[in-house]
């Protein structure tokens, strides 16, 4: 089956979203969940949840294709992943749809989306520099030492809904990479673009069983974290689940890197353009509907005026903004994922105004006309903010921006190193002398100077500090094959016969 087929088959109404084992589509037995069109606010298909036997299947599938994959030079591999990479940007335009279409965000964002999910596998492509070892001649007398990094087995991704193609490849193209089979949980909300990718990798030459994806929920996760066949989970979702992966994954023996929840500040300087932050906001607190791990969700205005001219700007270019279906043209934010997400928003806003922070902007009774069912969140946004309220502490993920007034810069920066999270942030500054100063202060894992979403490229790594990421290594980069790989140094001598004899001491290198 083609990846054109598979494209043509999910988007069917009546299709069943199903599984990837061995290289083929596999439908699936068990129950099934519904998959929602955003923008319509109806079901628009189903997808099967695996079973137990299922997820076995799939990991089994990986287990007894890793060997071969693992032995291949990484430059084959990396064939494999230019081939891919062709494929991908032959079929970008395919697989945005199928994300905007089941996620709700815009098609012009699910098409920066997949761009860069690319540039991962770009960087997977350079696996024979990445897997390079090093090696010291001469040690000791007649004695060299060299490192190996070899993969480590079956490698699980469990990825969530608001980044269904890009974050399963901050993950397998570098895990393939580096000589692992694959297998890849997705959200059930947005399931049908990892079946995608599965078919346009294996039209990419990759051995069947190599990559494989399992649909599911609760009951797949924790088959895969219980497996003792899996060597390694990476994981990006909200705290409390990032949290329990990690516990559970390290407690079953397995290598485990868990991305988990964000609150990310944006502090405006006075010297800021006040023009160029409100158009930053704009776009990093309501594009994608704030379903972003990166979204600024807070405002932190340095000096009364700076926050009274931010918030009169923020109303004014709130009125422009272009809300509606996700395939409509020049639409700047679609809906929400689905009906319970968007009241759990809506629920966020109705205890920010129980918690007495100052609503500016409403968005909740917002709607499309043409559109009146579908999941649709007007921009949000909060003033007189406090860190005690709800709407400061907890993720809301959704278009709802808080202000929050501070006298001074050090101010600023107890506020942000205060936080629970410390996955990004941002400074607007004119101020090269405060600009260095917060790179150095601040206590969060990306940091952005006049960016508003300071993602890093793939050729470094992603991942935040704090309650933010749980393991020991971020997210594709070296990050990445360092946590897809085991370091091995070998020693070696290579005597005369007969020259040799016991030694009972500590080695040494006298």
């Amino acid at each position: 089956m083609n990846a054109s087929t598979v494209f043509a088959a999910q988007l069917r109404p009546e299709a069943l979203v199903g599984h990837w084992i061995g290289g083929r589509a596999i439908v699936p037995t068990g129950p099934r969940a519904p998959v929602f069109n955003p923008s319509l606010g109806r079901q628009a298909r189903e997808v099967g949840m695996a079973t137990i036997a299922e997820v076995d299947l799939a990991v089994r599938a990986a287990y007894e294709a890793a060997p071969a994959w693992a032995r291949l030079p990484a430059l084959r591999r990396a064939r494999v992943l230019f081939r891919f990479k062709e494929l991908l940007d032959q079929n970008a335009k395919a697989l945005a749809r199928l994300v905007s279409a089941e996620h709700g965000k815009t098609l012009s964002d699910a098409e920066g989306e997949v761009m860069r999910g690319i540039e991962v596998v770009e960087f997977a492509c350079g696996a024979p520099q990445l897997l390079k070892g090093e090696y010291s001649d001469t040690i000791g007398t007649g004695v060299d030492s060299f490192s190996l990094r070899q993969p480590l087995g079956v490698c699980v991704g469990i990825t969530p809904f608001n980044f269904p193609a890009m974050v399963p490849m901050w993950m397998y193209p570098v895990a393939l990479a580096c000589g692992n089979s694959f297998v890849l949980k997705p959200s059930e909300r947005d399931p049908s673009a990892a079946l995608l990718m599965a078919a346009l990798l294996k039209e990419a030459g990759l051995p069947d069983g190599v990559f494989n994806v399992v649909q599911g929920d609760k009951v797949a996760v924790d088959a895969l974290l219980e497996h003792p066949l899996v060597a390694a989970v990476s994981f990006v979702g909200s705290t409390p689940i990032a949290r329990y992966i990690h516990a559970q994954g390290t407690a079953h023996g397995k290598r485990v890197q868990a991305l988990g929840g964000a609150k990310n500040h944006m502090v405006i300087m006075p010297d800021a353009d006040l023009d160029a932050v409100t158009e930053a906001l704009m776009g990093a607190a309501y594009g994608s509907a704030g379903e972003r791990c990166m979204a600024i969700s807070v405002a932190v205005a340095v000096g009364e005026p700076t926050a009274d001219a931010i918030v009169a700007r923020l109303q004014e270019r709130v009125q422009t903004l272009k809300v509606g279906p996700s395939d409509g043209a020049e639409i700047e934010m679609g809906p929400l994922v689905t009906k319970a997400h968007l009241e759990k928003v809506r629920a966020y806003i109705d205890s920010g105004i129980q918690e007495g922070a100052r609503l500016v902007i409403d968005g909740r009774d917002l709607k499309v006309p043409g559109h009146e069912q579908g999941y649709f969140l007007g921009a949000t946004l909060f003033d007189a903010v406090r860190t005690d309220m709800r709407i400061y502490r907890e993720e809301i993920f959704g278009p709802v921006l808080s202000l929050v007034r501070v006298p001074d810069y050090a101010s600023a920066v107890r506020l942000i190193n205060a936080h629970e999270f410390a996955n990004g942030t941002a400074l607007f500054t004119r101020s090269g002398e405060i600009a260095r100063s917060f790179a150095h202060d601040i206590e969060v894992g990306m940091v952005g100077i006049n960016v508003p979403i300071p993602v890093p490229m793939a050729f470094h790594s992603f991942g935040g500090w704090r309650s933010s990421l749980f393991g020991d290594h971020h997210a594709y980069g070296a990050e990445g094959v360092r946590f897809y790989t085991r370091l091995k140094i070998v020693t070696q001598r290579w005597p005369e016969p007969q020259s040799v004899r016991a030694d009972f001491a500590m080695p040494t290198m006298k």
